[in-house]
């Protein structure tokens, strides 16, 4: 199975680029959306934010605005958030990985918002970057409701810069071309890939429910 890792800078198309290759056959764990689990009500995070960061937690669920206050700009802060939530989005996209090998799937996509930064390319067999002209980037993201300029120019600092993912990507889909040649872009990529010979799913030793820190 060839494990696809999907990525791009905000506002850069990538959630677009993984309802299309979903679309094309290629199952796509969400990273995102394993955060939100997390988080939410009786979340398997939640009683490790809860005592990391008191005061956030709300009706048994992580109040997401209120966790967003207490990390903004503090850099020791989100360190300790990352240890809370990274391993368990990487166990849980380890569980993902398995299930779709035994499922027989030829493709599968790890959509990972921060993956170079997080040392995430070591995990997949070829990366994918989405991008698009700043300017489309930046009405992208000021459109989202309680976007602010200030806000935007804070999340790209986190983030490595859109050229340097372009240089050390597989691929590179420009989303700013329109969807339907992001599509066929996409499409090119998923035929290119199962061409390759990729990793064993699951890992030799691996059980369900370990935490791996890798």
């Amino acid at each position: 199975m060839i494990v696809l890792g999907l990525t791009g800078s905000i506002g850069m198309g990538k959630s677009t680029a993984a309802r299309m290759l979903k679309r094309m056959g290629a199952p796509v764990c969400d990273s995102d959306a394993v955060v939100h689990g997390l988080l939410a009500k009786h979340g398997a995070a939640v009683p490790a934010i809860d005592a990391a960061f008191p005061g956030v937690v709300r009706d048994g669920a992580v109040d997401r605005r209120a966790l967003g206050a207490a990390v903004f700009g503090n850099a020791e802060a989100l360190k300790r958030l990352e240890a809370i939530l990274h391993p368990a989005v990487r166990e849980a996209q380890r569980v993902f990985l398995a299930r779709a090998a035994r499922r027989g799937v030829r493709v599968a996509v790890l959509d990972i918002p921060l993956l170079f930064e997080t040392g995430g390319e070591r995990r997949v067999d070829r990366t994918v970057v989405v991008t698009a002209p700043f300017l489309v980037q930046k009405a992208r993201v000021l459109a989202r409701p309680g976007m602010t300029p200030e806000k935007f120019a804070a999340i790209l600092l986190r983030q490595t810069p859109d050229a340097e993912k372009r240089r050390r990507a597989d691929y590179v889909v420009n989303t700013g071309d329109g969807r339907l040649r992001t599509r066929r872009a996409l499409g090119k990529i998923i035929a290119d890939v199962k061409r390759l010979r990729g990793r064993h799913w699951p890992p030799r030793g691996y059980q369900p429910g370990q935490v791996s820190h890798a």
